[in-house]
């Protein structure tokens, strides 16, 4: 079995870490690289780095800062936000990210998810879904939960997991901010039907929310950003903290 992970998330704009509620009232919390640093010395296990200002301007500074990071960071990183194409995917991967992460691309296009499993392997493709729970039935929205699709997230998942997906990144939209907790039992559903790893997002607030997540068996990893931004839980105590929990976790 393999160990659970941590995964800070960090939103970049014009090169620089920000935080902000639906992409509104951004604010700089850091630059990137460092942080990716502080977080890697921590213990992290992976980071994930989306890109917010997909522009040709934004995606050119987001490559540089993509090549800085690949230089400095010795733990897997992630990368997404405005991947449209195998040639944007394939520029990334150049500048040195290990895997990249499709949204509203893979919604408008699913043969991207394909075509790039295909080209470069499962393993490099992570596919993120958010959605949320409309009468009763959890929908996959696009644009920060702003856009609602026809898709249902249990077929979405599967149907992504069959193209070629190596991985699939779940943010429940009814918890994202919250700080009240991950949607564990949506999370547990979604993980047993499907056979590729999963990694929750949206919620998390303080340790037993990670704990919560790990002990029930509702995702592989678990993402974060404020928390761990804001010095609100330290990434070396929460892993001792699971450990001590007999959770499966690198120290």
């Amino acid at each position: 079995m393999l160990a659970k992970r941590i995964i800070p998330c960090l939103d970049v704009k014009d090169g620089k870490t920000v935080k902000g509620i639906n992409f509104l009232g951004l604010k700089e919390v850091g630059d990137p690289v460092e942080m990716g640093i502080r977080y890697a010395l921590q213990g992290a296990d992976e980071i994930v780095y989306l890109d917010v200002s997909a522009t040709i301007e934004g995606r050119n500074t987001f490559l540089k800062m993509v090549s800085s990071v690949a230089k400095n960071l010795s733990i897997p990183f992630t990368v997404g936000g405005g991947i449209s194409s195998i040639e944007n995917a394939s520029a990334l991967l150049l500048a040195g990210a290990d895997k990249v992460s499709l949204n509203s691309a893979a919604v408008r296009d699913p043969s991207l998810v394909y075509n790039l499993a295909k080209r470069y392997g499962s393993q490099f493709v992570v596919v993120a879904i958010d959605a949320r729970q409309i009468d009763g039935k959890w929908v996959v929205v696009t644009h920060s939960g702003k856009r609602e699709t026809e898709l249902e997230l249990f077929t979405w998942a599967k149907e992504v997991e069959n193209l070629g997906a190596g991985e699939i990144l779940f943010t429940s939209m009814d918890h994202d901010g919250t700080k009240q907790g991950y949607a564990c039992e949506t999370l547990k559903k979604l993980s047993d039907s499907i056979s590729i790893p999963l990694i929750a997002s949206g919620g998390a607030g303080n340790t037993e929310h990670f704990s919560e997540l790990f002990l029930n068996k509702c995702a592989d990893g678990a993402l974060a950003s404020s928390v761990f931004h804001y010095g609100e839980i330290n990434i070396t105590e929460l892993k001792r903290v699971l450990k001590s929990k007999n959770i499966d976790i690198r120290l």
